[in-house]
C-alpha cells in the first residue's frame, strides 16, 4: 500500500506512543496483581525504587513508576526505530503489529528485564533481607523471597502483553495515518 511507505517515517511517533500507552496499561495490570497477591498497592514500583536506592515508601513508588512508563515509552521508540531499518519488523497494520509486538515484548523481556532482575534488583533485595534501612523496605524484601521464577515467568507473559498492546497500537496508528493529513490524494505532514 503506497500509505504504508508515506507512514513509515512517522513508525518512530506511533510506537513511541504506543509505547507510552501500553506502559500505563501494565502498570495498572501490576497494580491489580499487587493487589491479588496481598501486596500493598504499587509494591512493583517501589521494588524498582527501593532497588536504585530510594527508601522511602512514596518516593521508592514513584520513581519506580515513572521509570516504568518511561522505559515502556522507550522501547516503542526503539520499536519505531528498528523498523525503519528493518521492514519486517515494521508494525503495518494492526494485525501485523499484533504478532511483530509479540517479538519486541519477548526481545525487552530477554534483554533488559531478565539481566536487570537477575543481576541487579533480586541480589538487591537478598541484600535487604538481612539489612534493610527500615522496616517498609525490609517487608517487601522478604515479601519478594523464593518468589524470582514466578517473577521471571509471570513477567514473560507481561512483556508479551506490553509487546501485543504497542505493536497493535503503533500498527493500527499507522493503518490509519494518524498523524498524516490527506487533502486531493496529497499526502500532507503537520
Amino acid at each position: 500500500m503506497e500509505s504504508q511507505k508515506e507512514h513509515r517515517k512517522l513508525f518512530i511517533l506511533y510506537c513511541s506512543l504506543a509505547g507510552f500507552i501500553s506502559a500505563w496499561a501494565i502498570s495498572g495490570l501490576l497494580v491489580i496483581v499487587d493487589v491479588i497477591s496481598g501486596a500493598p498497592a504499587g509494591t512493583f514500583f517501589a521494588v524498582i525504587g527501593i532497588s536504585l536506592g530510594f527508601s522511602d515508601p512514596v518516593t521508592a513508588q514513584y520513581v519506580g513508576f515513572v521509570l516504568h512508563v518511561i522505559t515502556g515509552m522507550a522501547a516503542g521508540n526503539v520499536f519505531g526505530q528498528v523498523s525503519l531499518f528493518w521492514s519486517k519488523l515494521a508494525p503495518y497494520d494492526a494485525k501485523a503489529g499484533l504478532v511483530k509486538g509479540m517479538i519486541v515484548g519477548i526481545a525487552l523481556w530477554a534483554v533488559l528485564f531478565v539481566p536487570l532482575a537477575t543481576l541487579g534488583i533480586q541480589p538487591r533485595l537478598d541484600s535487604y533481607a538481612f539489612t534493610a534501612p527500615n522496616q517498609y523496605v525490609y517487608n517487601i524484601a522478604d515479601h519478594f523471597q523464593g518468589l524470582y521464577s514466578i517473577i521471571i515467568g509471570g513477567s514473560f507473559v507481561f512483556h508479551l502483553i506490553y509487546g501485543m498492546l504497542a505493536g497493535f497500537i503503533s500498527g493500527r496508528m499507522a493503518e490509519i495515518g494518524i498523524f498524516v493529513k490527506v487533502r486531493n490524494n496529497l499526502v500532507v505532514k503537520p
